[in-house]
């Protein structure tokens, strides 16, 4: 895989540094986390392919030996230092955050990830490292800056709700069908657009013009009456082969069976039985190998990882008597 043999210490946090370890795993790379001591349960849920080492990190002992893997490794993940809310909602309506995937994923883990590739890039020409500060507010705000240049084209230059991608334009929005499930319309482009009317059964000229802002809540009202008059799957007839832009909006659970991602195997399962998507993008070469087994306890692996750094038996066992590392070989034989 194309991050193969690249050694990863991930010091354990929530949301962001998982999601970049799991990137970096998914494709290869060797991700060890660690975890505190005396932790009955981690919250990782991004843990997939990686390895746990528990040190007490309260103790100068761990850090040490923290210190002792990071020197061994090439990419130290480290979550504990250091937007576009405003721009999120409906007209009228209070801003509302995109579930965390605009900051803590797509600003923080997925930017530090990108970081980190570049750096090992840079490192393979100077032979030198460096540190990717990857921030979240900084992150999220480079995710976005399609907003922030589109204020000067008039894509986002009106109040919240009533732009063009918020869902102030009734051909870029979600609808209710009869069966009370939605579909999602996408049709910006005039071709798009005819193909939508088409679909709808309506008539262009009976309708006011599409670009006309100020006509855009009586089209909305047409469109909602009218995708109310079928159900999802109908409306799936419709416009499957069609260039309208309308998509259903599957549940979780229906978005495993949809003809489109079986045939690209977009998701899979792992040996617990749980469903995950698929690692992305595909690499033609060297594409990614997401871990299938389970995730790991906390201190399942510092015995094994230990040795592999260089550490005797005798202090690994010392270390053990101490509290400073936890060992979990056995729970994991359960």
């Amino acid at each position: 895989m194309a991050l193969a043999g690249v050694r990863v210490i991930e010091l354990a946090g929530l949301a962001p540094a998982p999601f970049c370890g799991m990137i970096l795993a998914d494709f290869g790379a060797r991700v060890i986390r660690v975890d505190r001591t005396k932790v009955a349960m981690t919250v990782d849920t991004q843990a997939r392919g990686k390895q746990s080492v528990a040190l007490n990190l309260k103790s100068p002992k761990a850090v040490a030996v923290l210190k002792r893997l990071c020197v061994q490794s090439d990419v130290v993940l480290e979550p504990y230092r250091k937007g576009l809310l405003s721009m999120l909602g409906r007209s009228s309506e209070k801003p509302y955050a995109p579930l965390n995937l605009v900051a803590d994923f797509a600003g923080g883990g997925l930017m530090c990830a990108f970081g980190i590739v570049l750096a090992l890039l840079e490192r393979s020409r100077s032979g030198q490292g460096q540190i990717i500060d990857a921030s979240m507010v900084e992150g999220a705000a480079y995710v976005g800056s399609f907003m922030w240049k589109s204020r000067s084209l008039g894509l986002w230059n009106r109040p919240r709700g009533e732009n063009m991608l918020d869902s102030g334009a009734p051909f870029y929005d979600t609808y209710r069908t009869s069966d009370g499930k939605y579909v999602a319309v996408g049709a910006i482009e005039p071709q798009f657009y005819e193909e939508l009317v088409r679909g709808l059964g309506l008539d262009d000229a009976d309708l006011p013009s599409q670009m006309s802002v100020s006509d855009w809540p009586q089209l909305r009202q047409t469109f909602t009456r009218v995708f109310a008059t079928k159900t999802q799957a109908e409306w799936g007839r419709i416009f499957d082969g069609t260039d309208a832009c309308v998509t259903p909006v599957l549940s979780l659970d229906e978005v495993l069976s949809h003809p489109h991602n079986q045939a690209r195997g977009s998701f899979f399962k792992d040996s617990q039985g749980e469903i995950s998507p698929r690692p992305a993008p595909v690499l033609s070469r060297s594409p990614a190998e997401a871990c299938r087994s389970r995730d790991p306890f906390i201190g399942e692996h510092t015995r094994a990882v230990l040795k592999e750094y260089g550490f005797e038996q005798a202090q690994i066992e010392q270390l053990l008597s101490a509290g400073i590392i936890e060992c979990n070989e056995a729970k994991a034989r359960l």
